[in-house]
């Protein structure tokens, strides 16, 4: 009964200290689901690969911590593009698992030698090695993805109360 209660009081001091505390309401979750209806259709109608697991990873920072560094329109769409180009080029030299590792390990350097620092960057340098998308995937599906996203939500900032503010002013930085 003891261990019972300490184990009960253990998690809630867990989930209380270390837990994420989502604070959109319905529409960012409806805006999450329509941008994953996009990417499947997309992806349905074979224009390319799109419906990737980093995008969302992607979208759930801008939607659930909008105010980090790693969301802001510079990280997240350069450092997407660029760990995709990364992914691209190491894919010339081969596939496989080490080469995807090759590819992530690349990416994560160059995206922090750049200021760019966006995790689902890194794990988009393994696509082009594991996937073979063609060599314009960092162009012509991760850039108007990234384009697309952090518009969308910096659109949703404006416009629908309670969504957070996005992206942070340029002002207030130093």
């Amino acid at each position: 009964m003891v261990l019972d209660a300490t184990y009960e009081h253990l998690c809630s001091i867990v989930i209380r200290c270390w837990g994420t505390r989502p604070t959109l309401r319905l529409s960012g979750y409806l805006w999450v689901a329509a941008m994953f209806g996009v990417l499947a259709a997309l992806e349905a109608n074979r224009i390319g690969v799109f419906l990737v697991p980093p995008f969302g990873a992607t979208l759930t920072i801008l939607m659930l911590l909008p105010e980090t560094p790693v969301a802001q329109p510079y990280a997240l769409i350069v450092g997407s593009v660029c760990g995709a180009a990364v992914g691209t080029g190491v894919s010339l030299l081969g596939s496989g698992l080490e080469m995807a590792v090759l590819a992530m390990v690349a990416a994560f350097v160059v995206i922090s030698l750049i200021h760019a620092y966006h995790p689902p960057g890194v794990a988009l340098a393994s696509i082009p090695v594991l996937l073979h998308p063609g060599h314009w995937f960092p162009l012509i599906v991760v850039l108007p993805f990234t384009a697309v996203a952090v518009g969308s939500a910096a659109a949703m900032s404006k416009w629908l109360r309670g969504w957070p503010v996005y992206p942070k002013s340029l002002r207030n930085c130093s």
